[in-house]
């Protein structure tokens, strides 16, 4: 009863021509395998996608080559249905936007997206799924930059927990050593002055011998230095003893009378005598 009831319902569309149903304007994929090739048609929309259609309106070849060739439409039908109130798929709304036929469910289509994506910014959810992939890709590289930062502070942590243990190893190795050197030094002490004392001793005399023993020429030269010395001095000694009897021969010359006067006088004093008498 139903289909019979439909058919009945189009022939009377075809007769009166009249569109008293819902019509949409979608494409039917006709051809073979790996050549699509689609058909535009007028089909009422409570028939399946390869059911009745009422009018064929062209055809949109994807694999055409010239781009002029590719959709060929009856636009004057297409504009009929349109004023009828048919409504588009999604597709053929593009393809007839891109043949310059505008229409109002494709501005209204814009207008509910542009409305539907501004709600959906307001509450900060995402609308398109580039946004979504997007957001995940964003996400995942934050993720990964704080793992990645966890894992270099956790490895400079061990790092420098690590030095500051060597760092205390090396400063008890240190104190080690010093006190065991502290002590070694404190018990080796006496010792090594008794053998500096002993070293000492043993060395003075072999200064001496080796002093004394020295080479033939250098103590050669030695005594013929000091012999040239003391020739000197003696010389020296020897002049100033002449000068000094020479002055002093000098003094005492001058400081006796001659002979001849000391014989007048006596004379002189003898005649003064008799003269007395």
């Amino acid at each position: 009863m139903i289909r019979l009831w439909r058919i009945a319902e189009i022939d009377y569309i075809k007769r009166t021509k009249e569109t008293i149903m819902a019509v949409k304007l979608r494409m039917t994929r006709i051809g073979r395998r790996h050549r699509p090739f689609f058909r535009i048609n007028a089909v009422e929309s409570r028939e399946p996608r390869d059911g009745k259609i009422l009018e064929k309106l062209g055809h949109y070849d994807p694999i055409e080559k010239d781009k002029d060739k590719q959709i060929v439409l009856n636009t004057e039908r297409v504009r009929y249905w349109l004023d009828k109130g048919a409504i588009p798929s999604d597709t053929v709304s593009e393809i007839l936007l891109r043949l310059g036929i505008k229409h109002k469910y494709a501005e209204e289509k814009v207008a509910r997206r542009a409305k539907a994506r501004a709600a959906a910014r307001a509450k900060g959810k995402l609308f398109t799924k580039t946004e979504r992939v997007a957001a995940e890709k964003a996400a995942a590289a934050a993720e990964e930059k704080e793992k990645a930062e966890a894992e270099q502070a956790k490895k400079a942590k061990a790092e420098a927990e690590q030095a500051k243990k060597a760092k205390a190893e090396v400063e008890e190795e240190t104190e080690a050593k010093a006190e065991a050197i502290e002590t070694k030094t404190e018990v080796e002490a006496p010792e090594a002055a008794e053998k500096k004392v002993e070293v000492e001793a043993v060395a003075e005399p072999k200064a001496k011998a080796k002093k004394k023993t020295k080479t033939k020429p250098e103590a050669k030269e030695e005594a013929a230095k000091e012999t040239e010395v003391v020739a000197k001095m003696e010389a020296e000694g020897k002049n100033e003893a002449k000068a000094k009897a020479k002055a002093k021969a000098k003094k005492e010359t001058e400081a006796q009378p001659e002979p001849q006067a000391k014989e007048e006088e006596q004379q002189a004093a003898s005649g003064d005598e008799d003269k007395k008498q």
